[in-house]
């Protein structure tokens, strides 16, 4: 389970250290737009001192390394890799080869380290124009695509937009990502929202998002994870509801019925497939059927 994503800058060892603390279901070791230049190395070692030494059980660990073309991005595979991150994120992604040549090398150095193929799963960031018009071919260019993230700070700069807090201009890049992803069978994942004071408004993005199809969103604050974690979460209604409706199923199976209604609405499939998601989540979350 993936709801909440929240970005920790490389070279902060005082929130690394605490990532796991923070409440997010995962936590982005953040190795790229956190870290200067000439703090790359010891970033990339603090990062890998953190995930050898720290325990994270409960909290995934997700490390956003470099884009292909800069010279540091295979540095941070070599050093983060033995230690097995969840995700790579992958910054800058604007086409399927982007994904490929990273998938090649990660590859290799899995080999290299006697683990599986696809132990460690990639995340593309997609945050340009090309991105966002190649995202289905990006999700669907390797079985390692676990994946998708819309980055818009990065994105508006590129569409020559202001970014603001309505996200007007996000939004068909945010259902064109929604659709690529679940076209491909692939998780997706909403660009955080960036204004850390405005607590209604992170509910109010958070809600659209989840409107939308994301799977969950990404943070720049701890102060949003909770809200985060609250709105990609059911209640306690919806959880009772998707028992009523797989009892209403099981009911008609064995009363030899093709179809049944609960509380005056049909039962079909996508609500049969919606309670099951549902169901799912509350049984990781710890949830039980109300009385």
């Amino acid at each position: 389970m993936r709801r909440s994503m929240l970005f920790l800058p490389g070279n902060n060892p005082n929130m690394l250290i605490n990532g796991n603390c923070l409440g997010a279901d995962a936590v982005i070791f953040d190795l790229e737009d956190a870290v200067a230049p000439d703090q790359k190395d010891a970033a990339r070692i603090l990062v890998r001192n953190t995930m050898r030494y720290m325990d994270f059980r409960g909290c995934e660990i997700i490390v956003r390394i470099n884009s292909i073309d800069t010279p540091y991005w295979k540095a941070d595979v070599d050093e983060i890799l033995p230690y097995t991150p969840g995700l790579i994120l992958l910054p800058k992604t604007s086409c399927a080869a982007d994904v490929l040549e990273a998938d090649a090398y990660i590859t290799e150095v899995e080999e290299k380290l006697g683990l599986a193929q696809n132990t460690v799963g990639l995340m593309p960031l997609i945050e340009t124009a090309m991105g966002v018009e190649n995202a289905f071919a990006i999700a669907s260019a390797t079985k390692r695509v676990q994946a998708l993230f819309l980055g818009a700070e990065d994105l508006t700069a590129d569409l020559q937009c202001k970014r603001t807090k309505e996200g007007r201009e996000i939004e068909y890049a945010r259902t064109r990502l929604v659709v690529a992803a679940r076209a491909a069978g692939v998780a997706v994942y909403d660009t955080p929202f960036t204004d850390v004071n405005d607590d209604e408004g992170i509910v109010t993005d958070a809600a659209l998002a989840k409107a939308l199809g994301f799977t969950g969103k990404a943070s720049i604050s701890p102060r949003h994870v909770e809200v985060i974690n609250s709105v990609f979460s059911p209640t306690q209604k919806d959880v009772d509801y998707a028992y009523e409706v797989m009892d209403a199923i099981a009911l008609a199976k064995k009363q030899g019925k093709g179809a049944i209604s609960l509380h005056g609405k049909m039962i079909d499939a996508p609500i049969v497939t919606r309670a099951q998601q549902t169901i799912a989540m509350a049984e990781a979350l710890g949830m039980e059927r109300g009385m």
